[in-house]
């Protein structure tokens, strides 16, 4: 029989979620859950896509249908993800599904299709993005080979920070890593998501999720949110208090969640995406880790020229200083909003 491409639907979750995790190149953000807390946390619309023959799922595309008053119609895989695009067992589904992607995006009026790829192999031809790296570590067993590996710069601050009397403990709730989290976001220039956004990942992903927090004299100086995957962690987002800077408890933070990680069985620690250049970029880099560009792409439909909407566009910086001086409530009342935007 011939590959089909059909919409999703949740009669296909359990073979749509077993099929990524069999996958080589799947991730968190290709599963179910994650299409779920999109769609409950922001209402956008997913037209997820799979290609079957004969009944067996052949690759799987997250999707979602994008409309706003800055990027215009668009269709994008996979929103606030790092990771994303096709995943096909050959190159045959893999063309099936490019082939249908040309068509909905006319079909749709698009401007363009953003396919956040995290490998080569996941391309399906269209324009290139390089625009961000990730950066990941195969995770000794053992904690003196784990500071080992890490060069000696940062070494230096690890074992700095683990004189200090820091503890680490699953959060029983959002409500520190919230405050963290967005408090560093609007330092950052950059609007936050609302508070339902870590609820419904909560929910959704279960105990494939975590929030870890750093104490410090009975005071919560920074936190994670970790994914699990397959024998993987991902510390996806994360915030610390300035003013325990000299403390250095991000790098207690993700030391004590690299040690925890490998006792327990996972063997890669994926660090996540950074934009080239940025600061993100600067801190991870010193912690010795492989460094993979990621071969982001786009088909234009409408547009003529690739959309530019991250915050190294120098358009945006009048934005972002202006952001910096925004009262942190009215940030966090309007900054879901403003996300929306740039998703």
């Amino acid at each position: 029989m011939a590959i089909s491409v059909i919409p999703y639907t949740p009669d296909h979750a359990v073979p749509w979620d077993q099929f990524v995790r069999q996958h080589p190149h799947g991730s968190p953000f290709h599963l179910t859950a994650w299409m779920d807390s999109i769609v409950e946390t922001f209402g956008m619309p997913s037209v997820a896509r799979l290609a079957v023959e004969d009944g067996r799922i052949r690759a799987v595309l997250p999707l979602f249908f994008i409309r706003n008053l800055l990027s215009g119609r668009a269709l994008l895989s996979s929103p606030y993800a790092v990771y994303g695009g096709v995943l096909a067992d050959s190159g045959e589904s893999r063309a099936a599904m490019a082939d249908h992607l040309r068509d909905l995006g006319a079909s749709l009026g698009v401007q363009y299709i953003e396919l956040r790829n995290a490998w080569p192999e996941q391309c399906l031809g269209f324009a290139p993005v390089s625009r961000y790296v990730t950066f990941t570590q195969a995770l000794a067993a053992d904690e003196a080979k784990i500071l080992e590996a890490i060069p000696r710069k940062t070494r230096r601050m690890v074992r700095i920070a683990l004189q200090q009397p820091f503890t680490s403990r699953p959060a029983g709730s959002d409500e520190a890593f919230w405050d963290l989290y967005s408090r560093n976001l609007r330092r950052l220039g950059t609007p936050c998501f609302p508070r339902r956004h870590f609820e419904n990942l909560r929910r959704c992903f279960g105990d494939q999720m975590e929030i870890r927090e750093v104490v410090l004299d009975g005071k919560v100086v920074a936190a994670v949110l970790n994914f699990f995957f397959r024998d993987q962690i991902l510390p996806y987002y994360g915030a610390s208090d300035p003013a325990f800077n000299q403390f250095a408890p991000n790098n207690f933070m993700y030391f004590d969640l690299m040690r925890l990680s490998a006792a327990r069985g996972v063997r890669l620690f994926d660090f996540g995406r950074s934009r080239m250049d940025s600061g993100s970029h600067d801190f991870k880099s010193h912690w010795g880790m492989q460094v993979r560009e990621l071969p982001y792409e786009m088909l234009l439909v409408k547009r003529q020229s690739l959309p530019h909407y991250s915050p190294d566009n120098p358009h945006f910086l009048w934005a972002i200083r202006a952001w910096q001086h925004v009262p942190l409530p009215l940030t966090r009342i309007i900054g879901p909003w403003l996300l929306k935007l740039v998703p």
